[in-house]
């Protein structure tokens, strides 16, 4: 027997000063960066991509069409980095709810639902963010199972152990994880799946570079040490199956991003410089819940 697909009415819990205003952030954010690449096909990604890029898009003579070529090459890049996290999501039936934390403009639920046709609840802190998204996926057909929700990661009020999976995509800087993963380990049923990617400080480094300090500046956010990530996952019964360093993976995208002039942020080469000097990392991590 399924279950209905409508989580318990909760209002938004009351935020800490720092969460409002990383929800102000996005409520008023429209970068290009994130808005030009999502047009393409209505996949609204907010992470990064990982891949070999297509670098004979920078050759194209006219300016018009290598803006086009460019920005469509970099939104590959993002959406297969979107497909390899949603393919260490284990085994799922249509039947089968997975939770999207901190979503963002949606793209990878329905990515997550197109793979497995499974149910999808995404939250954003973000109100607009939350309206956005779900206006994709009336627009998609497929709002009778994926639905985005404005409401706190660290305390989402859905029902305990009602889903299959569950991840976070670049988000992980922005909460405590002790608190973030206590709520994916009540969400999950057990031996549920937990992925996420992220970028994080290289312990064997030292402490977190000057170029981690920027890019926290950038996004007012607060990149992890990659030591912490296991720690706090041993804490909530969340026990890693596979653990990828998608450093390597990831720098072609940053190499072409920062020749897209029509997209370029101020952050490219300082992420270029943290990951070739070896002070920050691109992780993916899957984990089982016990």
């Amino acid at each position: 027997m399924t279950t209905a697909h409508v989580p318990t009415a909760r209002p938004m819990p009351t935020q800490s000063t720092y969460q409002a205003r990383v929800a102000e952030y996005w409520n008023t954010e429209e970068n290009p960066v994130n808005l030009e690449l999502g047009k393409i096909d209505d996949l609204y990604h907010h992470h990064y991509g990982i891949g070999d890029a297509d670098r004979s898009v920078l050759d194209e003579p006219d300016p018009v069409r290598r803006r086009e070529r460019i920005t469509g090459e970099l939104h590959r890049l993002e959406h297969a980095q979107a497909e390899l996290l949603a393919s260490h999501l284990g085994a799922l039936s249509p039947t089968d709810r997975v939770f999207d934390a901190g979503c963002g403009r949606g793209g990878g639920s329905v990515v997550a639902h197109l793979r497995h046709g499974c149910y999808t609840d995404g939250a954003t802190i973000s109100a607009k963010q939350a309206d956005f998204a779900n206006e994709q996926a009336r627009k998609r057909g497929i709002d009778d199972k994926v639905r985005y929700h404005h409401r706190n990661m660290l305390d989402t009020g859905f029902a305990t152990g009602a889903y299959a999976a569950s991840w976070n995509n670049e988000s992980t800087m922005y909460v405590e994880l002790d608190l973030l993963f206590a709520e994916h380990a009540r969400l999950l049923r057990r031996g549920g799946r937990y992925v996420v990617i992220t970028g994080c400080y290289n312990d064997a480094y030292g402490r977190a570079s000057r170029e981690v300090s920027l890019i926290n500046a950038h996004y007012i956010c607060d990149i992890h040490p990659r030591s912490a990530y296991f720690r706090a996952m041993a804490r909530h019964r969340l026990v890693p199956v596979h653990v990828q360093d998608l450093t390597a993976a990831t720098i072609p995208y940053w190499e072409l991003r920062s020749q897209a002039d029509h997209l370029v942020t101020g952050i490219e080469e300082t992420f270029l410089t943290a990951y070739r000097n070896g002070s920050f990392q691109y992780l993916l991590i899957a984990a089982d819940r016990i």
